[in-house]
Formats: C-alpha cells, structure tokens, sequence
C-alpha cells in the first residue's frame, strides 16, 4: 500500500507498507512527474520500514520508469531511504555509486526527520523549470 507523505514542494515523499503493487507504481510515477512538471530537481524520500513485497507487475514498471529516466538523473540529486532492514539498506548500498549523480542514502526509522531534511536540502531553490 502506497501513501503520499507531507513534503516541501520539490520533495516527493511516500510510504510503501504491505505488498507494492502496479497500482501503487502508477501513483508514484503520477507523482514524480506533477513534480517534475514544475521543478527542475526533486528528491526522494521513501520509508519502507513496513514494506514487505513487491509484485512483478511492479517492479516491471518500475524497471521501466527507472531506465527510462536514466537521461534525466540529474533531476534527483538524493534519495532517502527510511528501514531497518539489512537487504533494503544492502541495495541503497549498492545502487548508490551505480547511479551516476544521485546520492542514496538509508536511514534509520528514528531518523524520518533527518531523512526529509537531508533529500530535502540540495535541491532546495530549484523550483522552477530552468532554475537550477
């Protein structure tokens, strides 16, 4: 299940819990894109502390969405991943030094504050198309 999280502006927050479906992906990528309509860079917060799964349908738009986005990294300078779980902060780990110019980084559940702030801060002032 996917929910819409308070943000500044130029921050696309969510939670995911429970099973990720296609549903919840074509939120999210509705979602990035009302964004990126009027911000030339965001960041990504996502908590995933009550995630559990992801059905294929899923992670096929996802895949899909991601390389299709690959031109425009530059637009997501940092991404914040909210979990205690080892294999989720082993893929931010992973995915971080592979994705040229966005900065990933896990954060405990104490730390959500910290983690809106932190993907919040480097794009702050971007927020009109070609204000960068």
């Amino acid at each position: 299940m996917l929910e819409i999280l308070p943000a500044p502006d130029h921050v696309v927050a969510m939670k995911l819990s429970g099973v990720a479906t296609s549903n919840d992906y074509d939120r999210i990528i509705a979602t990035i894109e009302e964004k990126l309509a009027s911000h030339d860079c965001i960041g990504l917060y996502c908590d995933l502390e009550a995630f559990e799964d992801i059905t294929a349908h899923a992670i096929a738009k996802d895949l899909r969405y991601t390389f299709g986005k690959l031109g425009e990294l530059k637009r997501f300078p940092r991404a914040a991943v909210v979990t205690q779980k080892d294999w989720l902060r082993t893929l931010v780990k992973m995915w971080n030094p592979v994705l040229p110019r966005v900065e990933m980084r896990a954060f405990d559940p104490a730390e959500r504050d910290a983690a809106l702030l932190w993907v919040g801060e480097h794009v702050r002032g971007a927020h009109a198309p070609g204000g960068v």
